[in-house]
């Protein structure tokens, strides 16, 4: 018999579906260590990436400011003459001349525009009735305004008689138009650098009235550009 103040012994069991407790794991100093160590590789690894990035970053916006102020403007045309006097007289076409007077505009800040030479085309209803050379070579510096001169008789400008009928005909409705085309080979330059051969057309379309004159809605009329 045991006493009041008498402990008897008792002995735990564990049962067949009871898990023993797990028992605690102590760690190496090593496997601390490499948890230290690609702990750091982690943090280095985002460091070096965010930098790259942000590098990145930096020359794309350097780069799209640096295109944004050098990339080339197309030249600006615009018509401010374009005559034909004999077509208020009756037997005109024997010596019919056309006049044209266009301006050649670089709106470029820091680009120049290099011409290979430039000729100019008079078209009446899609077909070419003229052609001369306008300019030799020659190289437009930037915000400068070009004036454009040509002249064509003769043997530049072919008008029959079926062909000066029709100019009759339109000119009894008040308008003749007229199409011309200014065709050049140009590169952009930027200091020591040139871009590659573009070849240019400028399109003005242009009306004169009975007198042969230009219209006042054509004059300074700006020309449509394009390139092939």
């Amino acid at each position: 018999m045991y006493g009041n103040n008498d402990h008897i012994p008792v002995h735990h069991v564990v049962g067949p579906n009871q898990n023993p407790k797990p028992m605690k794991r102590h760690h190496t100093a090593r496997y601390y260590m490499q948890r230290v160590q690609d702990s750091l590789t982690t943090q280095v690894s985002k460091v070096v990436c965010s930098i790259f990035l942000a590098l990145l970053a930096i020359v794309g916006l350097v780069a799209f400011i640096t295109w944004l102020s050098l990339r080339p403007h197309r030249p600006r045309f615009f018509i401010q003459e374009f005559n034909m006097p004999s077509l208020a007289q009756n037997n005109g076409f024997q010596n019919a001349q056309i006049t044209f007077n266009v301006t050649a505009r670089n709106s470029n800040q820091n680009i120049r525009v290099s011409y290979e030479s430039m000729d100019g085309a008079v078209f009446y209803r899609e077909q070419k009735i003229g052609y001369t050379p306008l300019l030799s070579p020659f190289i437009q510096q930037p915000k400068t305004t070009k004036v454009l001169d040509g002249v064509l008789s003769g043997a530049t400008l072919t008008v029959t008689n079926q062909r000066w009928l029709e100019f009759q005909s339109d000119r009894s409705d008040g308008n003749v138009e007229f199409r011309l085309e200014l065709t050049s080979v140009i590169r952009f330059k930027i200091a020591t650098w040139e871009t590659k051969r573009h070849t240019m057309h400028a399109n003005c379309n242009v009306g004169v009235g009975p007198d042969g004159s230009l219209l006042s809605n054509y004059k300074n009329k700006r020309c449509p550009v394009y390139f092939s």
